[in-house]
């Protein structure tokens, strides 16, 4: 990122992945016995959370009221919306301040990555419908490789550049929460770290999707020059129990 001085800079950021959603269960069974087809029929924009996404949620509310956000950046997936809503409600519960004092703002740039003709499709699906598709997805990475109609990763990487180039300023001196998905919790982690596609290609090797409901936060050091925001926790789920942990 463009260097951005410590004054216009937030005391911390912390991305929080969505809870698990009904098509998030619904893919995790497809992908395990193969199946051509998942029970959804909502559009990505409006798939609820699961109740297992509920509760995560309120598991991250109990967590931030140890370190409340001051200013929230949220996708505007229901998703997303629904585990912001119960989040500050339970931390509110737990003595943070009241979600209305909070400033909010729901941004198309952090909604999920778009799979254009690929969307709701199972991978036993694409194997099937999409061939040669999936035989480039293989030769050009998952890094550059664009579904049909859709968005490769640094397709996104590219809006949040964008919306940090308003967020971070904004929320100078606070504590910013971004509350959204996968695939923006991961671009973060290209531009604040920052890593290249080997090193995303390997964290991803490794680690898999980032778990619903978890915890990557960078924190601002100022003993770095210039300061910056340095990576403090990353896919930290410490707050959900074993049982609640689901990617």
């Amino acid at each position: 990122m463009p260097t951005i001085p410590e004054a216009t800079l937030p005391t911390a950021l912390t991305a929080v992945r969505h809870g698990q959603s009904t098509a998030n269960a619904a893919f995790a069974e497809a992908n395990a016995t193969g199946a051509l087809t998942v029970p959804i029929t909502e559009r990505d924009a409006d798939l609820p959370l699961t109740d297992l996404g509920r509760a995560q949620a309120a598991d991250l509310g109990r967590r931030l009221a140890a370190d409340p956000p001051q200013y929230v950046y949220c996708s505007p997936y229901l998703r997303a919306r629904d585990t912001l809503g119960i989040a500050l409600a339970a931390a509110h519960e737990h003595g943070a301040p009241p979600p209305d004092s909070i400033p909010v703002h729901y941004d198309e740039r952090i909604r999920d990555r778009e799979t254009g003709a690929w969307e709701m499709l199972t991978e036993a699906a694409l194997r099937r419908k999409y061939p040669e598709d999936i035989s480039r997805r293989e030769h050009v990475g998952h890094y550059y490789f664009r579904p049909p109609s859709g968005e490769n990763f640094p397709d996104v990487q590219l809006r949040i550049r964008s919306l940090l180039g308003e967020a971070l300023p904004a929320a100078a001196g606070r504590h910013l929460l971004i509350v959204a998905h996968d695939a923006v919790v991961l671009m973060l982690r290209m531009i604040l770290d920052p890593l290249d596609e080997a090193a995303f290609l390997d964290l991803w090797a490794r680690h898999g999707a980032v778990t619903n409901c978890a915890v990557t936060r960078w924190d601002l050091d100022p003993a770095t020059r210039p300061p910056g925001l340095r990576l403090t926790q990353a896919n930290d789920a410490a707050h959900l129990t074993p049982a609640r942990h689901t990617a």
